[in-house]
């Protein structure tokens, strides 16, 4: 009965009271769904604590206030308060939980403090395990000392050698590296580092993964005495090998933990599949196309793995890119740039850049290989659900992976929610086949022995004369072969005529023949004296008048 007469009254133009009352109900509703998501509330992920509470020199304020850094986070409150006195810090925190923050505000307000240097040597070197992490800080130094006197460079490899190390060579005050170059600028004695003030180790777990635990105790043997400088170490998870470290080479440091289960789990979803490997790739399709999401991040364990799945991701129409370790530094720092301003949407990686993706508004984060240490887990899903914010966490377990569950809910102290699919959550994958890659050392291994084989035939060797056997290496200390004798001139002479004297009976017959044409002989030594030939026996022949 209602609705003929909401007919009748859209045609006269006249509304209904039961349309008045929706948008009345609805209209305080509008603004609400408009606003963007909020941040978590301020005691769950920033303190009361502000910067300014801090005797903090003015320009590092400033640099903060230009960050939009006011409140202090967990990590950044508990660690300030020891560190600004000169201390050593130890912290346990996960990544997106301001660490960076917390020892920058340390290292600018100490070199402040101190007098102007003139020596050009650095005062404070901060070490980190990947390219991606030291540029994510030094980007972030950069704001903060944009109000200060202090000059900044970072060392990696990949990028111009001889540039890098002009800028240490004319002087510089913090120095932002990885292991492998600032080694190799130490022993070309380019990196000086006996005025290092200040130490900062950022993500020391994952430094110790990656191999580096003998270069960075070449490094931390090379600087000078735990006692003449400040360290702060900074790592996800502290491990034995980790807390191996402080002991040795830091000062009684204060160690200061901010859980990570509660800091990282309460704002993600997390969920698994249990897939086949032959159907993976249908479903990340579907999910692609299930899920709302803003930009996405793709873990892979392998590097043909990652060009695996971009090929076919690429093949289905969706613009993805992959980043792993060998990929050129200047190509890494481009598509880092396009993924942080929203051109690049999906990123395929690897866990070497799991660490040094700094990216506030990543909405969905998937493994597409369960990680094979359960630690990474935790580093790859800290990549959504950054500042506070939400995030998901999709994780595929197939057949070749699937082992590395139990270990990794074992860690989690807790099981991760199973999500079984439906039919029509897979997608065809509609891509060419992926290209094999073509076996180039073995082609040019054949090509190169069919060419030695033709030059073998152009080219005809010269026989090889005999040694003499003074020429032979070694032959000055005794290691070259025996000589051999040589025979005496008189047992020469005397063999000689044995072998050029005919038989009497032969001398005719012989002398008759034609000789045949012989090679020509060698030259012998010419003869000193010749003895002469001796006579021929006389032969008694009977004669004719005598029978």
């Amino acid at each position: 009965m209602i609705r003929p007469i909401i007919k009748l009254c859209s045609l006269l133009g006249v509304k209904h009271t039961s349309q008045h009352k929706k948008v009345s109900t609805s209209m305080p509703e509008e603004p609400q769904s408009s606003l963007p998501s909020p941040r978590a509330p301020k005691p769950e992920f920033l303190t009361e604590t502000r910067f300014d509470e801090f005797n903090l020199p003015a320009e590092v304020l400033a640099g903060l206030k230009d960050a939009g850094f006011v409140h202090c986070t967990p990590i950044q409150a508990q660690t300030l308060p020891v560190s600004l006195t000169g201390r050593d810090v130890a912290g346990q925190a996960q990544t997106g939980t301001g660490k960076t923050g917390a020892f920058l505000v340390t290292v600018l307000s100490g070199l402040l403090s101190e007098p102007e240097k003139k020596d050009g040597l650095p005062l404070a070197l901060i070490v980190a395990p990947t390219r991606e992490l030291s540029q994510q800080i030094y980007e972030e130094a950069k704001v903060l000392c944009r109000h200060t006197r202090l000059t900044l460079v970072q060392v990696v490899g990949g990028v111009d050698y001889v540039k890098q190390a002009d800028i240490l060579r004319a002087g510089v005050d913090i120095v932002i590296c990885t292991p492998g170059r600032i080694i190799d600028y130490y022993k070309q004695k380019i990196f000086k580092p006996e005025g290092i003030k200040v130490l900062v180790i950022d993500e020391a777990d994952r430094l110790l993964d990656l191999g580096f635990a003998q270069d960075m105790r070449y490094i931390l043997r090379k600087l000078p005495p735990y006692d003449k400088r400040q360290s702060m170490l900074f790592s996800a998870t502290l491990s034995y090998r980790v807390m191996e470290l402080t002991y040795e080479y830091m000062n009684l440091p204060e160690f200061i933990s901010i859980t990570p289960q509660t800091v990282t789990v309460e704002g993600i979803e997390q969920s698994l599949f249990h897939v086949g490997i032959d159907k993976k790739i249908p479903l990340l399709l579907g999910l692609l196309k299930r899920e709302e999401w803003n930009r996405m991040l793709i873990f892979v364990n392998t590097k043909s793995g990652v060009d695996y799945l971009t090929y076919k991701l690429k093949g289905n129409g969706w613009p993805a890119e992959g980043i792993t370790g060998d990929l050129p530094q200047r190509k890494r720092f481009r598509l880092m740039a396009q993924y942080k301003k929203g051109e690049l949407k999906i990123l395929v990686a690897t866990d070497v850049a799991s660490r040094g993706i700094h990216v506030e508004d990543i909405s969905h984060v998937i493994n597409y290989d369960l990680p094979q240490d359960s630690e990474n887990y935790v580093h790859r899903i800290g990549r959504t659900a950054r500042a506070g914010k939400t995030g998901k966490a999709i994780s595929l377990a197939c057949e070749k992976y699937v082992f590395h569950l139990e270990p990794l809910e074992k860690m989690l102290d807790y099981k991760i929610p199973v999500v079984w699919p439906e039919e029509d959550w897979y997608v065809e994958d509609r891509s060419k086949p992926f290209p094999a890659k073509r076996k180039t050392r073995l082609k040019s291994s054949t090509q190169r022995r069919s060419r030695s084989a033709e030059n073998k035939k152009r080219v005809q060797r010269k026989p090889q004369t005999k040694r003499n056997p003074s020429q032979f290496p070694g032959a000055f200390f005794g290691f070259g072969p025996e000589p051999v004798e040589k025979k005496s001139e008189a047992q020469e002479i005397k063999a000689e005529p044995q072998k050029l004297k005919p038989k009497p009976q032969e001398t005719k017959a012989t002398s008759a023949e034609p000789k045949p044409k012989t090679a020509e002989k060698k030259r012998r030594p010419p003869r000193k004296r010749r003895r002469p030939a001796a006579p021929a026996p006389k032969t008694n022949t009977p004669k004719s008048g005598d029978v």
